[in-house]
């Protein structure tokens, strides 16, 4: 078995449970806290414009922590060309997934021709599989809605993912809410068209041997562990990123792996020993330690931690001592 072969099946059972990609929430900073959380959990980079690599700074959207694998690189583009340069790049760089947004709904992704907007162009979205597959080894997935405005039939849904399917694509992260292009904003995208979980199970059946992960609604470990008895994976969003310790049992519960567990107060100490790393590296405090709000969530003297963090946070000379507990608040 290749060394390829090898990870593409550690992937595949990674991929049983995953963080959404979620624009400026789920950067390197908020990835390496969700790791020291889980060791097995698919992590999702946020969405970066194939143009910010071809035209920018590649360092600054690539680069991560080690400890972050597995971490899945998700582009968003609609040239195939350019997105086979940046699939590439991301291989380089290490990356163990190369996913496609085709779900994004906002103004400014609809204007440069990617994201859900793309789902009205199921040939060009193939072509542009077909394109990262050619050059790249680690695989190449797609994640989108299960329709777009009007276009919304499962006929149309059927051929979308077809298109998918026979360009090689290796799995498809479901969205299952149709996205509205004009009239909801991207925070109403994700809340106002009413969930339709059906639709993704009767793709499930009609696609047997393509994995699908199931996306949208998913708020609790129980209820992700319910969705793998019909699809190959479960991606959760905002409830991880607002409550990471959701995540605690999943190493157990999802993945059959036993190890100790740590403590919040052990993961939040992991944590400051890399702040300090990143702050002595020119880190703004401030992008590490919104992404700890939600370590403590729901826990006796979290709301007093976290006033502290704010009240402090842009003091000057202030460091990473003030992440930890002190001054009368406890876990």
């Amino acid at each position: 078995m290749t060394d390829s072969t090898t990870r593409r099946l550690a992937l595949q059972h990674n991929r049983r449970l995953a963080v959404a990609p979620m624009l400026d929430w789920t950067d390197r900073h908020c990835r390496y806290l969700l790791r020291l959380i889980s060791r097995h959990t698919l992590l999702y980079t946020e969405m970066i414009a194939t143009g910010a690599l071809i035209h920018g700074d590649p360092e600054r959207f690539l680069r991560y922590d080690p400890s972050e694998h597995p971490v899945a690189l998700q582009l968003g583009g609609s040239d195939p060309r350019d997105l086979a340069d940046c699939a590439r790049m991301a291989e380089d760089w290490g990356y163990d997934e190369i996913n496609l947004n085709v779900g994004c709904p906002s103004d400014r992704v609809q204007n440069g021709r990617f994201g859900a907007c793309l789902m009205a162009e199921p040939e060009l979205v193939a072509e542009c599989v077909a394109a990262m597959r050619a050059v790249v080894r680690v695989p190449v997935t797609v994640k989108h809605r299960i329709g777009i405005d009007d276009r919304d039939s499962y006929a149309e849904l059927v051929e979308f993912v077809g298109h998918l399917s026979r360009a090689g694509c290796d799995a498809i992260i479901v969205h299952a809410r149709k996205a509205w292009l004009k009239g909801l904003n991207p925070n109403e995208n994700r809340d106002i068209p009413p969930l339709n979980y059906e639709v993704v199970r009767a793709l499930k059946r009609d696609f047997p041997s393509l994995p699908i992960v199931i996306n949208g609604g998913i708020t609790t470990l129980d209820a992700a562990l319910a969705f793998l008895n019909a699809f190959d994976g479960v991606m959760i969003g905002r409830a991880a990123y607002h409550n990471p310790w959701l995540l605690a049992e999943a190493d157990r519960r999802v993945f059959g792996d036993a190890h100790p567990l740590p403590s919040r107060l052990e993961v939040l100490e992991s944590f400051i020993h890399y702040a300090e790393r990143e702050l002595a590296a020119g880190v703004p405090l401030s992008a590490m330690s919104r992404h700890l709000l939600g370590l403590f969530h729901g826990q006796p003297g979290a709301r007093a931690w976290r006033r502290r963090i704010s009240e402090q946070l842009h003091r000057p000379g202030v460091g990473v001592e003030i992440l930890g507990f002190g001054d009368g608040a406890h876990p």
